[in-house]
């Protein structure tokens, strides 16, 4: 699955860049997670380095593309940046942010075709941590740890949940603890494993994760927990 953001503060153009992600996903059989943005600011003020592509339009009306790419840049060296302007003098300045490219606005399927190809070949060239784990009925699984959101022990048992789909697993939370201890996951709760990437914020006793999910935080982890997702948010978060 690749993680696209599309920054865009014109919807129609944000539309076109959709479709053509909906038809790529079909006509090539790949898989995409989509999240849209209407302008700079929304993108950079809770910035994650969770994406693999971020389409992102250069004249916007609070946080330039620009100037969002660089503060993109100083937490995330990989994300691959496509510029998408209509004004094809801006593209120069890409290469201060490592841009793989821009393209031109209207945006045609042939020109976003091409440009997905080489964004694929791109990522094709990157090695990204995967776990592999058995389902309760006996299929084998293989998902990247940066797609995981939080893991459950429910009953007799483990949940993983990721940002594509939920998997019932054969093991224990304290081994996937053990499994994901240099991965940035942290308890907030006995039964709960969360990967810290995907905290949106916290509230009292909960927190947030991405997709509205709230997780209950108890009280004897509650100190702890929060000091990790500081530390997390300091060393690879930024602020608007």
């Amino acid at each position: 699955m690749i993680r696209v953001g599309v920054i865009e503060d014109d919807p129609h153009s944000i539309d076109r860049l959709l479709s053509h992600l909906d038809r790529f996903q079909r006509d090539q059989g790949e898989r995409f997670h989509v999240g849209a943005f209407s302008d700079g600011a929304d993108i950079i003020a809770d910035y994650r380095p969770d994406w693999d592509v971020l389409f992102l339009d250069i004249q916007m009306a609070h946080v330039d593309g620009m100037t969002a790419a660089r503060r993109i840049r100083e937490v995330d060296s990989e994300v691959i940046i496509v510029f998408v302007t209509s004004s094809p003098h801006y593209a120069v300045s890409g290469y201060e942010v490592d841009a793989l490219s821009y393209l031109l606005k209207p945006v045609t399927y042939a020109a976003f075709e091409q440009e997905m190809r080489r964004v694929r070949v791109r990522l094709q060239q990157r090695t990204r941590r995967e776990l592999l784990f058995t389902a309760v009925d006996g299929a084998h699984h293989r998902v990247a740890v940066a797609d995981i959101l939080y893991i459950e022990s429910v009953k007799h048992r483990i949940e993983v949940h990721t940002l594509d789909a939920d998997y019932a697993v054969v093991s224990t939370l304290k081994a996937m603890e053990a499994e994901l201890a240099a991965d940035g996951f942290m308890r907030c709760h006995s039964g709960l494993l969360v990967n810290l990437r995907h905290v949106t914020g916290t509230e009292g006793n909960d927190c947030r994760v991405r997709g509205g999910t709230k997780l209950p935080i108890s009280r004897p982890r509650k100190k702890e927990f929060l000091s990790a997702l500081a530390a997390h948010i300091g060393s690879r978060g930024i602020t608007a």
